[in-house]
């Protein structure tokens, strides 16, 4: 029987966490941006569409270092957050949260975005044309449709989240029971000797839960597919 060890609990648990903190907090605000970006057209969206996919570019450690400057007790953000409502990220697993949830956001944006691409605009005016007002047709026609998206959006975000390192490790460090996840703990056995076990061990926890994530999440989207095409 394969039982996991303490170290392994508390790994996972944060990993999960983390990731499911980050996806949580970055959805609503990757819906807005895609939607954005895809129903909008304004001076500045090929800068703020670069802004939005520069984390798929940059160095982890880069966007690590940058969220180290903006979050930091020092930053005009985390001083801020400090003095008034004594929020410190730096060094805790909420700011393990901020690195994972910057770094998955990009690829959140784009499922959603292809997903609202594909919308059937026909659909959204004929409910205009019925007195819907423009939040309803939103929450009523386009949202639903765009479902098979969003649910590629919090798996691409969460499988990004759990596997994400390098922003992690320079904003938050790699404190145990705090920011170690699963990237980082496994980091650390690969840096001790004799440690080798607990790191295979650790990867294919890591292996196991990735794809448990993708083999759910596509039985889920296929349903949510048949749902919408008998609908």
């Amino acid at each position: 029987m394969f039982t996991l060890t303490p170290l392994e609990v508390e790994a996972l648990g944060l990993s999960l966490r983390v990731a499911a903190v980050a996806v949580a907090g970055s959805l609503p605000v990757a819906l807005f941006i895609a939607w954005l970006l895809v129903r909008r057209r304004f001076p500045g969206i090929l800068v703020l569409d670069g802004i939005v996919h520069l984390p798929l570019i940059l160095p982890p450690v880069v966007v690590g270092y940058l969220l180290l400057i903006g979050f930091g007790t020092q930053g005009p953000v985390g001083g801020f957050l400090k003095d008034v409502f004594g929020i410190t990220l730096i060094f805790t697993w909420k700011g393990a949260a901020l690195a994972a949830a910057v770094m998955a956001f990009p690829l959140m944006v784009r499922a959603i975005r292809l997903s609202l691409e594909g919308v059937d605009r026909g659909l959204e005016a004929a409910a205009r044309t019925l007195g819907a007002a423009r939040l309803r047709v939103f929450l009523t026609v386009t949202l639903p449709l765009t479902a098979p998206g969003l649910l590629a959006a919090v798996v691409l975000g969460f499988a990004r989240a759990l596997g994400e390192f390098g922003a992690t490790i320079t904003f938050v460090s790699n404190i145990p029971g705090e920011t170690r996840t699963l990237p980082l703990a496994l980091y650390t056995l690969t840096q001790s000797p004799g440690a080798e076990a607990g790191a295979t061990r650790l990867a294919v926890i890591s292996i196991v839960l990735a794809l448990g994530a993708l083999i759910g999440s596509e039985v889920i989207a296929r349903r949510v597919s048949r749902r919408l095409g008998q609908g």
